[in-house]
């Protein structure tokens, strides 16, 4: 299954369709796709380095490398794609392949949520919902939650029940989960 999600992936990414490579392609081992994602991740695609950090971080097709990974999706959020922008900052988040670093988390959450990407909505929501290294800010909390609930994000519509049921943010005891 992993090796099917990874060929459609590689597709997506390098715009690869018809029968041939959809024949193929799940008999394609990680590490041949990993070095595919490379080639292109080295000529600038951000879609292919936001893959190529993803399988550093997953250990897909190469060792597992926290710090590979990191710069990875560095190059990807440099060029604004909102997925490595949002995993650099859980990487500083929980201190992967980085130092801690709860401001640029914050910072690279913002960056992604404000294009519309519904984990780092939710994510930056619940920085503000529980005031980890920003003022807590109820009515923050509820405006990102509810963009993230609007794109069906079910961590962000349980938190909102939860605000709207108890009329008081989530716990500030309750640990940040993603």
């Amino acid at each position: 299954m992993k090796k099917t999600v990874f060929a459609l992936t590689l597709a997506l990414c390098f715009g690869l369709t018809g029968p041939a490579f959809t024949q193929n392609a799940p008999q394609m081992d990680n590490a041949a796709i990993t070095a595919k994602f490379r080639a292109a991740a080295e000529r600038g695609n951000p879609y292919a380095q936001y893959n190529l950090g993803r399988n550093y971080a997953d250990g897909m097709g190469v060792e597992r490398d926290d710090a590979q990974a990191v710069a990875w999706y560095r190059k990807a959020a440099d060029q604004g794609h909102a997925p490595a922008q949002y995993n650099l900052g859980f990487m500083y988040l929980t201190g992967r392949g980085v130092e801690p670093d709860d401001a640029k988390a914050i910072e690279m959450f913002r960056k992604a949520a404000e294009q519309g990407h519904a984990p780092a909505q939710y994510s930056l929501g619940r920085m503000y919902a529980i005031g980890r290294s920003v003022e807590r800010d109820d009515a923050q909390a509820v405006a990102w939650y509810r963009k993230a609930a609007d794109q069906n994000h079910p961590g962000a519509q349980e938190a909102l029940r939860e605000m709207e049921a108890s009329g008081e943010t989530p716990s500030r005891t309750r640990e940040l989960s993603f």
